[in-house]
């Protein structure tokens, strides 16, 4: 192959990247890469590649051309090719190349070898399994993976799975004035064992919901009354949204993360904690 014929393959690439076809624009890449790996644009040709295959989903592609990007990519100075690398690694199970990317990239994480099990603080995941879309509150264990911590309404999902998002946030939520990013979901990557279980409690106050969530989250498991879900169109969800928890008393249906005996358990713990005010019924598993 000449540079002259790879420099035609090239601006076909793009062309097909223009189109989004991703497979096509990513074979044109590769085909000149076999030629040309270290010319002097073949680091972007190298990420192009591999980004085009994480947007195909094709992990294990990401992670073999993603090496070779981030291999030309200077480090320390937050290149989007140690990132992308760092996600591809995390879904292939390579603990090794992704800690080397998250420190190529910058971030530095929690000492140790293999899965990281580090502290980042609370974001926000837009759940999307066919075509449902559903914002949930993680707790972040590196760069790219989160524990989810609500109930999620979507059917098929649950508390405490963990996920794996993107970088690049999609949205804002404001809450007592802080901020918190909100991610796009790129796969379940564990799924979590905790059934999903739905009740129907009488609350005298909001207080007794309130009790009833603090409850479940004591023992490791989770409560969503249906109360607290706010319901936003597209466009709000993916802007800067200010979010305030507010449950109101009375009779309504709660989203329970736990196994049937124990929430029967604490269901009647939380019912006997009043002489009033306090009743539940219909438990019964949903997912």
């Amino acid at each position: 192959m000449r540079k002259s014929e790879a420099e035609g393959l090239i601006d076909e690439a793009y062309e097909a990247w223009r189109a989004e076809e991703w497979h096509t624009a990513a074979g044109l890449f590769e085909r000149v890469l076999a030629r040309f790996p270290d010319e002097e644009r073949s680091a972007v040709w190298w990420y192009d590649a591999a980004l085009a295959h994480k947007f195909l989903r094709n992990w294990a592609k990401a992670h073999e051309l993603g090496r070779e990007a981030a291999a030309r990519a200077p480090r320390g100075e937050g290149d989007p090719a140690f990132w992308n690398l760092g996600i591809a690694a995390t879904i292939q199970g390579d603990w090794a190349t992704a800690r080397d990317a998250w420190a190529g990239f910058g971030i530095e994480l929690p000492p140790g070898q293999g899965e990281i099990e580090g502290r980042f603080g609370a974001a926000c995941v837009r759940l999307d399994t066919g075509g449902e879309r559903e914002v949930v509150w993680i707790d972040r264990l590196c760069p790219t993976r989160g524990r989810v911590m609500n109930v999620p309404v979507t059917a098929g999902r649950r508390f405490g799975e963990i996920v794996v998002h993107d970088g690049e946030p999609t949205g804002r939520r404001v809450v007592d004035g802080r901020e918190f990013p909100v991610f796009d979901e790129l796969l379940l990557l564990t799924a979590s064992g905790l059934p999903t279980l739905e009740v129907t409690v009488n609350a005298g106050e909001a207080a007794d919901l309130d009790a009833l969530v603090d409850l479940f989250v004591r023992q490791g498991f989770g409560a969503e009354p249906a109360s607290a879900l706010q319901m936003l169109c597209s466009c709000c969800s993916e802007g800067t949204h200010e979010q305030t928890r507010t449950v109101h008393a009375g009779a309504q249906r709660v989203s329970l993360a736990a196994p049937e005996p124990e929430a029967r358990l604490l269901l009647e713990r939380w019912a006997g904690e009043t002489v009033v005010g306090r009743s539940w019924s219909g438990l019964e598993a949903v997912g």
